[in-house]
């Protein structure tokens, strides 16, 4: 061996020695007495759990426990056991997020004892006895989001659309990947009128994209106010699940810093 791969070797082995001594950024704490530590995180039709990786990600190194509902988007019923499955995991009480579709999962689900404030984001809020299909009637139709639907009744966001009418703010690579893999919903879940509306009871709170195509703005704006949520309003598309992560963990922070400080 000669003296330079001997110094090589060396030289290497003491970067390596570094950066194992150099530890990883650590998670912050949360409060000692902050009570809602755990999230539930619902996604909504035509995506899967992996988009919320930003939000995961944000509220992980603040201190929180996240868990990721995988809905199989067969029936609301399929949707709403997904959830609760989540839910029966959790150690404490938790703030429960759905986004679009998932927000009609949360509003069933989310009388759940442990469930203590709800965080719609861009998300549908049906009431008890309503389907979710009856949120769109009076508003606009939602022109540049285009369904597809199977003739097993299942529909997909049409990959000619799915950019400019789910996710503009993606990258054109991005937004490929997305409508490549996105998961269809049976359509008839939009007709299934709901047993239960959650936030006639949980605080509530609302992020609205304020460019997003799959909803009339005024259709958000008047589920939100309907159920008295705290809205936040963000420049994103129907995507901001996954484009605004910041904004939206920074709105879950907020709804379980609030239901934590009123000790329930």
């Amino acid at each position: 061996m000669t003296r330079k791969t001997i110094t090589t070797i060396a030289t290497i082995a003491s970067a390596a020695s570094l950066s194992v001594a150099l530890p990883a950024k650590a998670a912050e704490s949360l409060p000692q007495d902050q009570s809602v530590r755990n999230v539930v995180l619902v996604h909504g039709a035509f995506a899967d759990g992996s988009g919320w990786k930003g939000v995961y990600d944000n509220l992980t190194r603040r201190g929180y426990r996240v868990t990721i509902v995988q809905n199989p988007l067969t029936s609301l019923a399929d949707d709403v056991a997904a959830t609760k499955r989540a839910l029966e995991r959790q150690d404490g009480p938790a703030i429960l997020v759905g986004h679009s579709w998932g927000g009609s999962v949360i509003t069933q689900a989310g009388i759940d004892e442990k469930v203590k404030g709800l965080v719609y984001v861009s998300a549908l809020s049906p009431d008890a006895g309503e389907t979710t299909a009856q949120q769109y009637e009076g508003f606009a139709p939602a022109s540049e989001f285009v369904i597809e639907t199977t003739k097993d009744g299942f529909g997909y966001v049409s990959p000619a659309k799915f950019k400019s009418g789910f996710a503009h703010d993606v990258s054109d690579a991005d937004a490929a990947f997305m409508s490549s893999s996105q998961v269809p919903i049976n359509m008839s879940a939009f007709g299934t009128k709901l047993e239960n509306a959650a936030w006639r009871t949980k605080p509530s709170w609302a992020v609205i994209a304020t460019e997003d195509k799959a909803f009339d703005q005024a259709m958000l704006i008047h589920m939100a106010e309907r159920i008295n949520a705290k809205i936040t309003k963000v420049s994103a598309s129907h995507a901001l699940f996954m484009t605004q992560p910041t904004v939206v963990a920074d709105t879950i922070d907020e709804a379980a810093k609030s239901v934590s400080a009123k000790k329930q």
